[in-house]
């Protein structure tokens, strides 16, 4: 006898969990967000916080987030120019989270860790 197929009464376009991680799901978002969460940081500051993201896309990134809403990009009047980022309180909202991705992200690393031993 086959299983009766059931369907989800939540439509998937009001999915607060689709929204959260169209937000997150970006490369280098989250590394972003961890690194701003002590405050504001420069544009070279994130370069070298993240070595192994290219300025093109963080420069991406930091658009797009900015454009969600999640950063603030401040424009310094130096010569030449210096941009400064900061978190929204949208983006602060998200450090718990990022914060226990790492955490399990952790354990995980651990387990797997003990299992090649």
């Amino acid at each position: 006898m086959a299983l009766k197929v059931r369907k989800n009464r939540i439509p998937p376009p009001a999915c607060p969990i689709s929204d959260c991680m169209r937000f997150l799901g970006g490369a280098w978002t989250p590394n972003i967000i961890w690194y701003l969460s002590p405050g504001p940081r420069r544009f070279s500051e994130l370069r070298h916080d993240i070595p192994v993201v290219s300025a093109k896309v963080l420069t991406q990134r930091l658009r797009e987030m900015e454009e969600h809403g999640l950063v603030l990009r401040h424009v310094m009047p130096t010569s030449p120019p210096s941009v400064e980022y900061e978190l929204t309180e949208l983006g602060q909202e998200l450090l718990p989270v990022i914060a226990a991705i790492m955490s399990v992200g952790k354990r995980l690393k651990r387990r797997r860790e003990e299992i090649a031993a």
